[in-house]
């Protein structure tokens, strides 16, 4: 079963221009939180990058960034932000093994289908080298289901979510709740990931 909702994919290939020149700014305080748990100029993998405003600003504190995104008109878009290029990846896709120290999925993994998630936090746990740290963010819910624009969400609890990491071999496991918002313009409870892969 593939760990991706043709609806969703559509969606974004549809509106990629709209979406990824919206103005959209680097969560910083996230991202800053993320790489202090990444060596100075350590190797991240970006999934879901979207209009490329995180790598952007990961590139410039030095960090060596592969930037992804599985939508190709989107990917395009943030090629062109980042005069770099950015791969097509779909999570399902993820190969590399003990290759990254850290890996950054912001409002990517959220449209992974429920039944479908612990095995592709699975690869990202194998894509990360012994120590790594993986950041995740979740529309938090108790249900999955579609919003209006019929774009799938897992929308996990917060109990549900660490069950669902809980498998894999993780140091820790930390899930921080806050309120922000979306492309919706609605407010959106969301819960945000900090994982670190346990060392050998």
């Amino acid at each position: 079963m593939p760990a991706k909702d043709d609806v969703t994919i559509a969606f974004y290939a549809e509106q990629a221009s709209a979406y990824t020149t919206r103005g959209q700014v680097a969560q910083k305080h996230r991202l800053e939180q993320f790489l202090s748990h990444v060596a100075p100029g350590g190797s991240v993998l970006e999934l879901g990058c979207g209009a490329g405003q995180d790598s952007e600003y990961m590139l410039a504190r030095g960090f060596d960034v592969t930037p992804t995104d599985g939508t190709p008109e989107i990917a395009h878009a943030a090629a062109v932000r980042l005069g770099r290029l950015v791969d097509v990846l779909l999570f399902e896709d993820i190969e590399a093994r003990e290759v990254y120290d850290g890996v950054w999925a912001n409002a990517c993994l959220l449209h992974v289908p429920r039944a479908n998630l612990s095995a592709i936090i699975g690869r990202i746990h194998r894509a990360l080298k012994p120590g790594g740290v993986f950041h995740a963010s979740f529309k938090s819910g108790e249900a999955e289901g579609r919003d209006q624009f019929d774009r799938y969400y897992n929308y996990p609890s917060a109990d549900w979510l660490e069950q669902t990491y809980r498998p894999g071999p993780w140091e820790s496991v930390g899930i921080e709740a806050d309120k922000g918002g979306g492309y919706d313009n609605k407010p959106t409870d969301w819960l945000y990931v900090l994982a670190r892969k346990s060392m050998p």
